[in-house]
């Protein structure tokens, strides 16, 4: 038996011998934070992230050591979601510049991110985002929808870049530049971290302006994730125009018109839509219908 192993078991043994001397001693809670996709809507920080919370410039500095000047940070959001855009943002920051509080997107509190949004576009050098909708992700699966946002993105800096910092399984083929995927980027890094929170901030706007488009689900509250009330929503109401049809959640429920009905169905002067069971659908959500009494 190795050292290591050795020195584990007796950590493992001397925290039992503490338990059973201290049986009424509380358990210690890991800590959580909020996390729409999660079905509690809480996820739980695991030990080896609650060692790095904060991301560094660990790979950056690298990069730069082997000659690499400007390095764009890359990373997506949305990739698990039933509705709405897969969305990709992609960041040059300043060398050696980092804004304050800066961290894992999922990790902050949406006043948190909008601030540090507005400082990032505000200071890099360069910065571009890209969205795939549900309709081409239905048409060509998640995986190539997101690798098709990360080049979109990556393609439109103002900056041309000469090294990518990607998170996680993204990696570009047929490109020449310098690419770089690092597991856990949006933690570690913080190029990536970077581009996680304009992508997020974006996309959770977008998902905010859907939700008036299309009530029922609380997109602006779970921002597309399987959450709940999403569920009971695609139950109720079957998938709206925002729902990606290929993901088994949205393909198991029955297709519907009323999202048909809240566009093209409603005639030009503002009528009634064409379909009556389309017209109690849209007033038990509350669209459509006669307008309150004092307009």
């Amino acid at each position: 038996m190795g050292s290591a192993t050795r020195r584990s078991v007796a950590a493992t043994r001397l925290a039992e011998t503490v338990t059973l001397n201290r049986p009424n001693a509380p358990r210690r809670r890991h800590a959580t934070f909020a996390a729409a996709g999660a079905l509690s809507g809480r996820a739980t920080v695991a030990p080896w992230h609650r060692l790095r919370l904060d991301p560094d410039f660990v790979e950056e500095r690298d990069l730069h050591d082997r000659g690499y000047r400007l390095i764009a940070g890359v990373d997506e959001v949305g990739r698990g979601c039933l509705a709405g855009p897969v969305v990709v943002g992609a960041v040059i920051l300043p060398r050696g510049w980092k804004p304050e509080g800066l961290r894992d997107s999922k990790m902050l509190k949406p006043e948190d991110r909008e601030r540090l949004a507005d400082e990032i576009v505000g200071t890099a050098l360069s910065w571009a985002l890209a969205a795939v909708e549900p309709a081409v992700i239905d048409r060509i699966n998640i995986l190539q929808a997101t690798l098709l946002a990360v080049g979109l993105a990556t393609a439109r800096l103002p900056v041309r870049p000469d090294a990518l910092l990607l998170d996680g399984t993204l990696h570009l083929t047929n490109v020449t530049v310098h690419q770089r995927v690092v597991i856990d980027g949006d933690r570690l890094c913080v190029s990536i971290a970077a581009a996680s929170i304009i992508a997020k901030v974006f996309r959770d706007r977008l998902m905010v302006e859907l939700d008036g488009q299309f009530p029922g689900y609380d997109l602006a509250s779970n921002k597309g994730y399987a959450a709940p009330e999403h569920r009971a929503g695609l139950r109720a109401l079957g998938t709206a125009p925002v729902h990606r049809l290929s993901f088994a959640s949205c393909a198991d429920v029955e297709q519907t018109t009323l999202w048909e009905a809240v566009g093209p169905g409603l005639r030009e002067e503002g009528g009634e839509p064409d379909d009556p069971d389309a017209l109690e659908v849209l007033d038990a959500i509350g669209v459509g219908g006669a307008p309150p009494a004092d307009e």
